[in-house]
């Protein structure tokens, strides 16, 4: 197989194309958070649900970064994390 440009974008170690993958553990506990805080709405326990959904969500793209399947999983994630920094800012 040709290691192209659009290979090595889309496609991972095994040649499957890979755009998105199943649900891992930090981005579940991202929604799980972030839609909790909105059912608690003020007080510790919003304060809490807030940090973790950044903290999960900040290691979802954190890992796709480093670890990400392809190219695109990689850009990907550093979206995600450049999101998140501007976001806070």
């Amino acid at each position: 197989m040709e290691n192209t440009l659009f290979d090595q974008t889309f496609r991972d170690s095994e040649g499957k194309i890979v755009i998105a993958q199943p649900p891992n553990p930090p981005i579940i506990l991202w929604a799980v958070a972030s839609l909790l805080t909105l059912v608690f709405t003020s007080g510790k326990i919003n304060v809490v649900l807030d940090v973790v959904a950044n903290g999960s969500i900040f290691t979802w793209a954190w890992l796709e970064l480093f670890q990400g399947v392809n190219y695109f999983r990689r850009a990907l994630g550093l979206a995600v994390f450049i999101a998140i920094i501007v976001s806070k800012i």
